[in-house]
């Protein structure tokens, strides 16, 4: 429990917070009759979309008053709160390294038979379990996305190109376009993070998101492994451009929006950037086909949001009729439109055009989580893998991984 000292210096901080986002701050919980009630989340593109949300929420309770807290670099911010015993009321986070160690560290408030969880499509509620290693669920899932391989609808069409199903026929379809003269991947692999995107596709499918569990327990390793992971994510580099790690992914979204490449493997989070370049773009969106069987291709699609409430905060009933609140298919539709992503509910679906193609995986559970959810953030997973594919040394690359995941996991 906090020490009243602590809870002094916890209510001074989220004053000053207040302060700046609302011009004014009362102290205590119970500020002009209402329950004042910290909203913290993660994502800057949403805080629009959440601002609005809110306002109407606030509107309906007279009783409440949420506020937004949304900083730059939010996950540094709140592990730096935690260690200070300043914990927000209510934390809106993906299913990360951080979500996982907070997870295991007692911070967040066990729901595991909330209610909230009770329209909550079982597929994620288990990535959260895979995620932490534990039984108890301590967040409530709401939007996902989905990472996988973007294409140019009328560049497709116009060279007569079907969408590929399987690995080799993804590799034919690049050689087509490169013989053509033409840019089949744009890659965008100045910024590290983005060279992880075929990593996160091609490992949870050809080796399973187990591989990361039994990894904990030291049974197995990525010398093991993922040899044809490495093989697979360098045989991609024969299709790029002639600057694969000189452009960013701002960059790309702006290439890819005005036709320079026909394919482009990102993430859903993409679409909405890429169209503020050229909104007429044509795009359609396929899972990455990482093997020859179809059949057993997945859709990597994992929790972009989760809540969760912290385990001592006096206003829990407050936090959950707010989570309530925002989990209304009307309010989920509403998140999940502007900010083009899924649902984590079932029943609410994601009509843009430009993701249809991924429904069907989504709808029939054939789905799988991001690998990257899966390793400690100090492994530095995106610049091993930018120096990987700079100096294609696979056997280097993977006594890396297994060399920093053991150092992470001696110091845990």
């Amino acid at each position: 429990m906090r020490t009243s000292l602590t809870k002094a210096l916890g209510l001074i901080l989220l004053c000053g917070i207040t302060a700046v986002l609302l011009s004014s701050c009362t102290s205590g919980n119970n500020a002009n009759g209402k329950v004042q009630v910290e909203f913290f989340q993660n994502k800057p593109e949403a805080k629009g979309t959440f601002d609005e949300l809110i306002k109407t929420f606030n509107a309906e309770h007279s009783d409440i008053q949420v506020t937004q807290v949304n900083p730059p670099d939010a996950e540094t911010v709140l592990k730096t709160r935690v260690v200070k015993n300043d914990v927000p009321d209510i934390m809106a986070m993906g299913a990360t390294d951080t979500y996982s160690i907070l997870a295991q560290s007692d911070i967040f408030a066990d729901l595991t038979d909330s209610p909230l969880l009770k329209t909550i499509d079982p597929n994620y509620i288990k990535m959260l379990k895979d995620v932490t290693g534990m039984d108890e669920v301590t967040g409530v899932p709401y939007a996902t996305n989905a990472n996988g391989i973007m294409y140019n609808k009328t560049l497709f069409k116009e060279m007569g190109l079907d969408v590929p199903k399987t690995w080799d026929e993804l590799i034919a379809t690049a050689k087509k376009i490169k013989d053509a003269g033409k840019i089949p991947f744009y890659f965008t692999y100045k910024d590290d993070w983005q060279t992880n995107l075929p990593f996160n596709a091609l490992g949870p499918n050809l080796v399973g998101i187990d591989f990361y569990l039994e990894r904990r327990e030291n049974k197995v390793t990525f010398k093991e492994k993922y040899r044809e992971v490495a093989e697979k994510q360098l045989e991609l580099m024969n299709y790029g451009h002639g600057d694969n790690f000189g452009k960013a992914y701002s960059d790309g979204n702006r290439a890819f929006a005005n036709g320079e490449a026909y394919m482009y493997i990102q993430g859903t989070w993409a679409i909405s950037e890429i169209r503020k370049a050229n909104p007429n773009v044509d795009i359609g969106f396929f899972p990455f086909p990482t093997g020859n069987d179809p059949s057993q291709i997945k859709l990597v699609n994992g929790i972009d949001s989760l809540f969760t409430i912290a385990a001592d905060t006096p206003n829990k009933e407050q936090a959950e009729q707010f989570i309530a609140f925002l989990l209304e298919p009307e309010n989920i539709g509403k998140y999940i439109e502007e900010q083009t992503l899924f649902s984590a509910v079932e029943g609410v679906k994601q009509d843009d055009p430009a993701v249809q193609e991924l429904t069907p995986y989504i709808e029939q559970g054939k789905v799988i989580d991001f690998a990257d959810h899966y390793i400690p953030a100090a492994v530095q997973l995106n610049s091993i893998v930018q120096s990987f594919l700079q100096n294609k040394n696979i056997d280097n690359y993977l006594d890396t991984l297994d060399k920093e995941w053991d150092k992470v996991a001696n110091r845990r």
